[in-house]
């Protein structure tokens, strides 16, 4: 390298300081640049939630989709329907204490907040004479021993202290949390706040840890653009509508002269002209005094912020995996409406089960070494999200049976009544019901075999 180089890049390296950006590979920070915060918490996301329409519709229809309806706890896995007509007598008192407890919309609850924060918490209330600060053993007195259900946010739910001894079984968890109530959303009345022993509380998140990440953390930034181009289209409109006129004072305008039709000093003719203007546009007088001067409009023209609001609405969808259409509530077209549905069914059905069914075992499971449920194989009966409609499948049905029918003359049926009543859910039809529903239809002794013990015990049936 010749001396020549070596006083180029020497002066190169000058002008970088002198001109940053303009003669070096320098990186704009882009975050500086469009007044992004570079360190989000939990009060930054609880914000946008409160306030922000589109941060609130995300998490608030995610949750609903995914606790579209309340789960059955089973006392084991089984086939068949879940719900009161199937459940056994264990199963009712549990369906009966929740829904007393309002357990299932507490649990919704957490599901909502752990969006929100980083983690929600679930407190569990016991009657087992103890403060929240101890450990649990065994509550007496079975389902009433669970006495409340309380979700609480990340913001009110803090960890107070670390398991530190690296032979400890619970190293590196939380050994004590601090509930402060009030600490999120001025809790009205007699705010509750306690240290917490981690025995009493299940960590609702992705991993069931303290360490899970806002569902609104890859789109704030996206959320924040929304606020500025609908509060600057906003703005610009309503400038654009309450315009003060601009007075051009003419050369030869003689403002003593002006003073004194006015009835003040020459020093206050602008305050004054500033209470006609403000008066004129209020549309108490009709009169503008203006000797000398000129009114006219400063116009704003304002761009259509709908393509740059689109932009970023596009990229926050995106950021929480939901369907434009669904998440802003805009329908434009069955086809494109239906899939939306369809893939934002699938999208919460895998959030479901990676999440709210593992947690909510947690609790089954934490309740049941407390002695508050019996050791069972609990089982999480729930109905599947992207089961098909009563219309669509009723849909399917006719569609089977049209098929059917056109070949008829063909003497081959492709579906079966089996199949197409399967498709609606409905069990297969019994000899009995076959022959009531066309007695002449073939040999009877044939189709039911011994026809009158049959009815018989189909009547007593």
């Amino acid at each position: 390298m010749n001396r020549l180089t070596l006083m180029a890049n020497a002066a190169l390296r000058r002008l970088d300081v002198m001109f940053p950006g303009f003669f070096a590979q320098a990186k704009h920070n882009h975050y500086a640049d469009f007044g992004y915060p570079t360190e989000l918490a939990f009060p930054q996301f609880y914000a946008m939630y409160m306030r922000n329409g589109m941060a609130r519709a995300g998490v608030d229809k995610t949750v609903a989709k995914t606790w579209q309806d309340t789960p059955f706890l089973q006392d084991h896995q089984r086939d068949g329907s879940a719900g009161p007509a199937a459940e056994t007598p264990l199963e009712k008192e549990i369906r009966e204490r929740f829904a007393d407890l309002r357990v299932w919309q507490h649990l919704a609850e957490a599901d909502r907040r752990s969006l929100v924060g980083s983690y929600a918490g679930v407190i569990l209330r016991l009657a087992d004479s103890k403060t929240f600060d101890q450990p649990v053993d065994r509550v007496p007195g079975g389902l009433d021993g669970l006495v409340e259900v309380i979700p609480a946010w990340e913001g009110q739910l803090t960890v107070a202290e670390w398991d530190s001894v690296q032979t400890s079984a619970t190293y590196g968890q939380p050994k004590m949390y601090q509930f402060t109530e009030s600490a999120v959303g001025g809790a009205t009345g007699q705010p509750r706040q306690f240290r917490l022993h981690p025995d009493r509380v299940i960590i609702w998140s992705k991993d069931g840890t303290v360490h899970g990440r806002s569902l609104l953390e890859a789109g704030y930034n996206d959320l924040l653009t929304l606020e500025k181009v609908s509060g600057a289209g906003g703005e610009g409109f309503w400038k654009n509508a309450k315009s003060a006129p601009v007075l051009e004072v003419d050369q030869n305008a003689k403002l003593a002269d002006m003073a004194r039709a006015m009835g003040v000093a020459p020093e206050e003719v602008a305050d004054k002209m500033n209470e006609q203007v403000e008066a004129w546009q209020a549309g108490f007088d009709k009169l503008l005094m203006l000797q000398g001067m000129k009114a006219t409009s400063l116009g704003i023209t304002l761009p259509s912020p709908e393509h740059f609001f689109n932009i970023a609405l596009q990229s926050y969808a995106a950021s929480i995996s939901c369907p434009l259409k669904i998440l802003v509530g805009s329908q434009t077209g069955e086809r494109a409406s239906t899939e939306d549905a369809r893939e934002w069914a699938q999208t919460n059905m895998a959030r479901r089960l990676d999440q709210a069914v593992p947690n909510t075992l947690a609790i089954v499971r934490r309740l049941e070494r407390f002695g508050i449920l019996p050791e069972r194989d609990w089982f999480l009966s729930w109905t599947d999200l992207t089961e098909s409609s009563i219309g669509e499948k009723i849909d399917r049905a006719a569609k089977m049976a049209t098929v059917n029918q056109t070949m008829k003359d063909t003497g081959e049926f492709i579906f079966t009544p089996e199949e197409i009543r399967a498709v609606v859910d409905f069990e297969p039809l019994s000899d009995a019901d076959k022959f009531r529903q066309d007695p002449d239809a073939g040999d009877a002794a044939d189709a039911l075999g011994d026809l009158p013990s049959r009815t018989t015990e189909a009547q007593a049936a």
